[in-house]
């Protein structure tokens, strides 16, 4: 990765009214601005406002579908929340069928992808929570095969999906739409091909993107799984999305996160307050980040 000058940018706005009863200076609000040249956001911590009786259990992972709903995956029933962009909670479901939350991928065609970690799974839904295809074999670990605590999921523009086997297994897992296993590859190691803790992972212009975390790296692949290149210069990358004009956005472990294009050069890097474990890229160009016990957090763009 070409780093640039390293740009980073956190201000802090501070809105203070005088109280005639104290005779005081009073904060009203603050306002948080991160980022830089085009990628400027405010930040909305936490997002999501739950209803009465409801408790958040470590957001996971956080998507949107084609309408700008937000999904929540996270580790307590029910495991999808729904809400609003502006937050407002408008649905859930999934109670009792889910047990580990981890990865979560929407398509453009509102086809819900979770990742089970512990029941060594991948379920896809349909937006109301009819589950409709169900990959790996439940609460069956399987060693360098599909699955052993998978991580993330990804499914290509042909509707192929990508899995990234990434908590036992170091493994990559390519499937037909239909659910047919087509290839793995990967295993344990920091060589070209090899992974320690695959991460998270992205699919766009025929190639497969993979956070490899404890590498430190992105590593880059053919759909057939053929090593490209790797972006290095992370820690403990976490995460990666990649939007519609080509910027990837790669949440650290510091936490921080880093758009780069996709030929590995730095666009610019924000400091992010909160840990950001999944991200996610709305179509207005807002970030979603989920930080497990740092909840969920809005990047508004500005």
């Amino acid at each position: 990765m070409s780093r640039g000058n390293n740009p980073r940018s956190v201000i802090q706005i501070r809105l203070n009214r005088w109280s005639m009863n104290s005779g005081e200076m009073r904060t009203i609000m603050t306002r948080f601005i991160v980022g830089t040249g085009e990628h400027v956001y405010e930040i909305d911590h936490p997002f999501g406002k739950l209803s009465a009786g409801l408790s958040w259990g470590n957001p996971s992972h956080v998507a949107t579908d084609s309408s700008g709903k937000v999904y929540v995956y996270q580790r307590k029933d029910p495991p999808i929340l729904i809400f609003e962009g502006d937050g407002q909670l408008v649905g859930s479901w999934g109670d009792g069928q889910l047990m580990d939350a981890h990865g979560i991928f929407i398509t453009p065609n509102d086809e819900v992808f979770v990742a089970d970690r512990d029941a060594h799974e991948v379920i896809k839904y349909d937006i109301k929570g009819n589950a409709l295809l169900k990959l790996g074999h439940r609460e069956r670990p399987a060693l360098q095969e599909p699955f052993n605590h998978p991580a993330d999921i990804a499914v290509s523009p042909s509707g192929d999906i990508f899995v990234a086997d990434g908590y036992a297994n170091s493994s990559i897992h390519h499937f037909s739409s239909n659910g047919d296993h087509i290839k793995s590859w990967g295993s344990w190691g920091s060589g070209p091909g090899q992974f320690i803790t695959p991460h998270g992972i992205w699919v766009a212009n025929d190639r497969v993107y993979v956070c490899d975390r404890e590498n430190n790296r992105v590593q880059i692949f053919s759909t057939i799984g053929e090593y490209i290149t790797e972006w290095t210069g992370f820690f403990h990358p976490m995460d990666i999305f990649i939007d519609s004009k080509n910027v990837a956005y790669v949440s650290d472990q510091v936490p921080g996160m880093t758009m780069l294009d996709l030929e590995g050069n730095m666009i610019t890097r924000i400091r992010t307050p909160f840990n950001a474990h999944g991200v996610w890229v709305d179509i207005h160009g807002n970030i979603y980040t989920s930080g497990n016990a740092e909840l969920v957090t809005k990047y508004i763009k500005l």
